[in-house]
């Protein structure tokens, strides 16, 4: 089940250059962006940024910091940075009609990039702080169902 409050996003850099989607609905439509989107019941927002870049991109990669939260009075975003681990940027033909690698300046400056991917860029390439990944998991819990970031 999907729902439309709780939603994900991740830079993945792939030799210098970051991926970016062209949306093909909702307010981004025609826009470009970061890759992502809504977190599934039961589903930690690190499994789904991956899975989200996975079905929109078939790039693989890992969420290994947060780079910055959204929110809103309904909703939240976490914006993941990611570590690419495999795969050919393609387009999957349905949330998105293209997909980009595009050097981050560049990507800031462009008209038909969305607000939020603009500035989340544009403190990436100033040198994000960001909150690591712990390897930390209490013996309660697997790798499946707790992530901490920041310890």
């Amino acid at each position: 089940m999907n729902n439309k409050y709780y939603t994900v996003c991740g830079i993945v850099e792939i030799e210098g250059k970051v991926l970016l989607v062209r949306h093909t609905y909702g307010t981004a439509k025609d826009r470009i962006l970061l890759p992502g989107g809504f977190v599934r019941e039961n589903e930690l927002p690190t499994a789904a940024a991956e899975r989200e870049i996975f079905e929109e991109t078939k790039v693989t990669a890992r969420a290994k910091s947060v780079a910055a939260v959204q929110f809103k009075p309904c909703q939240w975003c976490v914006v993941f940075k990611m570590e690419y681990i495999s795969g050919t940027p393609v387009s999957d033909g349905y949330e998105n009609s293209e997909v980009l690698l595009i050097d981050p300046r560049e990507a800031v400056g462009r008209a038909d990039i969305t607000n939020m991917s603009r500035e989340i860029l544009k403190a990436y390439i100033n040198g994000l702080p960001v909150l690591d990944k712990s390897d930390y998991i209490p013996i309660s819990a697997d790798e499946n169902s707790y992530a901490i970031f920041g310890v």
